[in-house]
């Protein structure tokens, strides 16, 4: 079938059985629970689908209890999937995870249903346009794009809804095809067709009309009559209802043999396509009248290289095409994104809607002297032959005399570069008719019955071919990997894509790759992109021009972080505003097209426009003000990590002493709120601390910031950030002689080394952080410390060591009145007190340290609690009371997206059911713990996982699984020996056990 395996990369079908094709080979989707979610997803079109949602759709209301665990793998599977050649250690690039959810990324032609409705719309729009053979044929050819019933092997509620729905929309496209073929004179060749659907659907009374007139068409007046009474009777039958209004007249018709049911009246469009020479070409302003009127073709000449927007124009021109009122689409976007571009190409291809003519008016409304509405209407007046002696002067009534001019005749008006709707609502069409486009950089959202489109940056294969298309296909297409490179660094701008390709057009010597460092530097890039009088930086130039002086400082201050985006909250800080007046500051630059925001309350620049804006404040801005800016946001962000590490870590004193820059920060209704607040905004917590390494006076808050920060380390997912960001801050503090911020970086680079298992390297960092707090008298992480200590003693088996270190660090805590501490010791504790055959002593720690989290109200601890106390329990043969614990535990840390403790605890359930006998349960605990694992990147987890999970296959029996089994510990043993942990000599004798089995 036509758009389904055919084509290069990745592509989907699911107008028919679900289906997915990587360069023309069908991928194995697994499942039918699999494929639902896959169906979900591609129907969600990249928005993101919660688990919730996701459970709620395949399963309904019988929902396994373990349904999240299934729909994990089952997303996991996916991913393997989709990108096999994905590093275990690489992030998804396709089936992503967005917050809690996930979504699928997916090109514009990658869906066969994408697909039905590009060519549905261009149907439409060409029906509109008065070109019905066209229409017809492309709605013909969006149908065969069907292969049978939508989402086929699919199940569950979702799949259910979205398969009657996609029915719906199938058979409204076949009526309107029989439509078409009906106005085209086909109703002979559609009668069978119409016989075979009305069978299929006897109540649908659009088809049966069609049948009734197509029958009637044909000569054969008795079997339309007869379809009326077939239908009448099973209405009755089915629904207790008579025929509609439309059918019961269409009957009367064909009973009093009306002679207008016989006529098929092609539209102007096909009868010009047929005989050119049979329709008349005189506007409609010369038609009835003696005198001739101009017919005004003012358009800019056509842009001949015009990219890609293919969807856009097509959604433009069916604008154009509405019947109703005047048409008017406002298009905005930044300087340079190309609104004029596609405007003129539009108002080409929509000449033929327009016979009576095209004005066009360069308003200038981001120039110095913006063109007053007077002179645009006294050059259009012109234009349609009014002598300049007797237009009016005053501006309502030339725009009356304007309006009255275009009243029963079909005109195009595009008004270039407005400035905002007051220079714009004069120069309208009044008449149903007439149509209007307009450019402007600003949204004009308060022009009444305006279209707004805001036009975006090309997609990435769209600049490719514009660069190709003026630079050369043939040097673009022996450097694409370098040409890719270069539209990149132009931020996908039209204007810049252009100028950079006529640069190397203009040089033949030059390489592709060239241009590749010239426009590295960030500094200096905006110097490269210009060639003779066109600039990005001029064209930027012309919209900050026209910012008052309070939406300038925005712009200039809100350049500085070098974050992806921002949230409103922090951008207030930045500009030292309160929430409200900085978002509607925020806004303001939203609507100039200055910023953009892309999602609720965030905001974010162009790459290009954010480089502009940070040479306007460095030109216009006090270093001493630029410094501050960024003081305050890393303020901010600091006062918020610090609430969401008191909520993460209840009963923890590190966030009350860390710095307090005087910058109110975010607040939380909940420990998993303030997780998932660091989770968003990671990326520019990361940013704002790589900033600070360059000002000696932030090197600690940005230390204390990552400290703050500890609560996004249970995620696994940051990890790498974490150590380049702090070995940064760590080798600022000790050029700087920062002591305090050296303590805080080395206790957190420990954290992360630990993390990764890289256990020496975590051990000399925490003894560094311990010898300088017990050296400076700064103790904020001291416990903590001594804490890390024993964990990693712990897991090197030096049991009796990990043990006094835990002394030293409840001496601490009992110290400083720390009770959390306490507890957190007791319960790390247990498990060496197993180490070295102390069982009572281990369930006494253990139990002791869940009681204190228990009092103290500390959700976080107490979770931590129960993973030990189960791991005792387990080690003891306690096992229904183990997998009840890790069970409870397991809940907290899934809903609070602790991915490296959830690892944790599968990893322990999996062991204890394989203590128990239960194979197959302990062998999916397994598998989800090395889902996880290598999701977050975590070598050790995954090397514990792969251990159980080998356990489990060959405690089945089953010689396929012991194979299996086998396969799994010997990978075990060689991430364990790579990771130079003392778990390989375990699994290294587990082997040569099965040696000795199987012999």
């Amino acid at each position: 079938m036509a758009g389904r395996a055919t084509g290069d990369g990745l592509r989907f079908a699911i107008l028919g059985p679900i289906l997915a094709w990587r360069d023309g080979i069908e991928l194995d989707l697994g499942t039918p629970l699999q494929r639902s979610i896959l169906a979900m997803l591609l129907l969600r079109q990249g928005h993101p689908v919660t688990p919730d949602e996701m459970i709620d759709g395949i399963w309904g209301e019988e929902a396994p209890p373990r349904a999240l665990g299934a729909l994990r793998t089952y997303v996991s599977r996916l991913r393997t999937v989709l990108e096999p050649d994905r590093s275990p250690r690489a992030r998804p690039e396709l089936l992503t995870s967005v917050g809690r959810g996930y979504a699928l990324v997916l090109g514009a032609s990658g869906l066969d249903l994408a697909d039905f409705e590009r060519r549905a719309i261009s149907a439409d729009a060409a029906r509109q346009a008065g070109r019905t053979r066209d229409a017809a044929e492309a709605l013909r050819a969006a149908l065969g794009l069907w292969a049978g019933e939508p989402l086929a092997g699919a199940v569950g509620p979702y799949a259910e809804r979205q398969r009657d729905r996609l029915a719906e929309r199938r058979m409204s496209a076949v009526e309107t095809l029989m439509d078409l073929d009906l106005e085209l004179g086909r109703h002979a060749d559609v009668v069978s067709e119409l016989v075979a659907l009305t069978a299929d659907h006897p109540l649908r009374e659009r088809l049966r009309a069609q049948l009734m007139l197509a029958y009637y068409r044909c000569g054969r007046q008795a079997e339309a009559l007869a379809v009326f009474t077939e239908t009448r009777q099973a209405l009755i039958d089915e629904l207790g209802i008579e025929p509609g209004a439309d059918l019961t007249a269409l009957h009367r018709r064909i009973l009093a043999a009306d002679p207008a049911l016989s006529v098929v009246t092609p539209s102007v469009a096909e009868i010009s396509d047929a005989a050119p020479e049979a329709v008349s070409r005189k506007p409609a302003a010369e038609q009835g009248t003696a005198v001739e009127m101009p017919r005004p073709a003012q358009l800019p000449a056509a842009v001949t290289d015009f990219t890609g927007r293919a969807a856009l124009v097509t959604r433009l021109l069916a604008l154009l095409a509405e019947d109703e009122g005047v048409p008017v689409a406002a298009m905005s976007g930044i300087g340079g994104v190309g609104k004029t571009a596609l405007a003129v190409h539009v108002a080409h291809l929509a000449q033929d809607l327009f016979p009576d003519g095209q004005l066009y008016a360069d308003l200038r409304g981001y120039g110095t002297e913006p063109t007053p509405p007077e002179t645009a209407l006294v050059a259009f007046l012109r234009a349609l032959g009014i002598p300049v002696d007797v237009i009016p002067d005053g501006l309502a009534e030339r725009s009356a005399l304007f309006r009255s001019l275009l009243a029963e005749r079909r005109m195009l008006v595009l008004l270039d570069n407005a400035r905002d709707a007051e220079q714009v609502e004069h120069l309208l069409p009044g008449s149903a008719g007439c149509a209007a486009v307009i450019t402007s950089r600003g949204k004009l959202a308060d022009l009444p019955s305006a279209r707004l489109v805001d036009l975006d940056v090309l997609e990435p294969d769209e600049a490719m071919s514009l660069f190709a298309a003026v630079a050369g296909p043939d040097r673009v297409r022996a450097e694409r990997a370098a040409a890719m490179d270069v539209v990149a660094a132009c931020g996908f701008l039209p204007l810049a894509v252009r100028i950079v390709a006529a640069r190397l057009a203009a040089r033949p010597s030059w390489t592709v790759a060239s241009l590749v460092p010239r426009l590295a530097d960030e500094r200096h890039r905006l110097d490269e992109l210009k060639i003779g009088n066109l600039a990005v930086s001029a064209t930027f130039a012309l919209g900050y021009g026209q910012l008052d002086p309070q939406q300038a400082r925005a712009f200039r201050l809100l350049s500085l972080p070098t974050g992806s985006d921002i949230s409103a909250l922090a951008a207030a800080a930045v500009l030292d505003m309160s929430q409200g007046p900085a978002e509607d500051l925020l806004e303001s630059l939203v609507d100039a097209s200055l910023l953009e925001a892309p999602a609720p309350g965030r905001y974010r620049f162009h790459d290009l426009l954010k480089l502009f804006a940070r040479r306007q404040a460095e030109d216009a801005e006090e270093p001493a003000e630029r410094t501050a800016a960024l003081r305050r946001l890393l303020g901010f962000y600091l006062a918020s990590a610090r609430s969401a590490h008191r909520l993460a870590y209840e009963g923890s004193a590190i966030a009350d002493a860390l710095t307090d820059i005087g910058v109110p920060g975010h607040t939380f209704s909940s420990a998993d709120a303030s997780v998932a607040w660091l989770s968003v905004e990671a990326e520019d917590l990361f940013a704002a601390i790589g900033q600070a390494v360059e000002s000696e006076s932030l090197l600690l808050p940005a230390a204390d910031l990552l400290l703050a920060m500890e609560p996004l380390l249970e995620s696994g997912t940051s990890s790498r950030e974490f150590e380049q960001r702090t070995r940064a801050v760590l080798a600022a503090a000790r050029r700087a002689g920062e002591r305090n911020g050296e303590i805080r970086c080395r206790y957190v680079l420990g954290r992360v080394l630990f993390g990764m298992n890289r256990l020496d390297e975590a051990e000399r960092q925490f003894q560094e952080a311990r010898a300088l707090s017990l050296e400076s008298g700064d103790h904020i992480v001291l416990g903590e410390t001594y804490n890390a200590l024993a964990v990693v003693s712990g897991r090197l088996r030096r049991h009796t060591e990990a043990l006094e270190w835990f002394g030293r660090a409840t001496e601490v805590y009992r110290e400083v009145g720390n009770p959390a501490g306490e507890a957190l010791v007791l319960s790390y504790s247990a498990r060496d007190h197993l180490g070295l055959g102390r069982v009572e002593e281990a369930i006494a720690a253990s139990e002791r340290g869940l009681a204190i989290f228990t009092e103290i109200g500390s959700g976080a601890g107490v979770a931590r609690a129960r993973y030990h106390l189960g791991i005792v329990l387990s080690y003891v043969g306690r096992l229904n009371e183990a997998v009840v614990h890790h069970a409870e535990c397991l809940n907290f840390f899934r809903a609070s997206d602790q991915r490296v403790w959830e690892q944790r605890v599968c990893y322990r359930l999996a062991a204890t059911f394989i203590a128990a006998g239960r194979f197959a349960e302990a062998s999916r605990h397994a598998e989800r713990a090395l889902s996880v694992s290598r999701e977050i990147t975590h070598p050790y987890g995954e090397a514990q996982s792969l251990t159980a999970l080998g356990k489990a296959l060959c405690g089945m029996g089953d010689m396929g699984d012991k194979v299996r089994g086998r396969e799994a510990l010997e990978k075990a043993l060689g991430l364990f020996t790579r990771l130079g942990s003392p778990e390989a000599d375990d699994v290294h004798a587990l082997l040569l056990d099965l040696d000795r089995i199987d012999a």
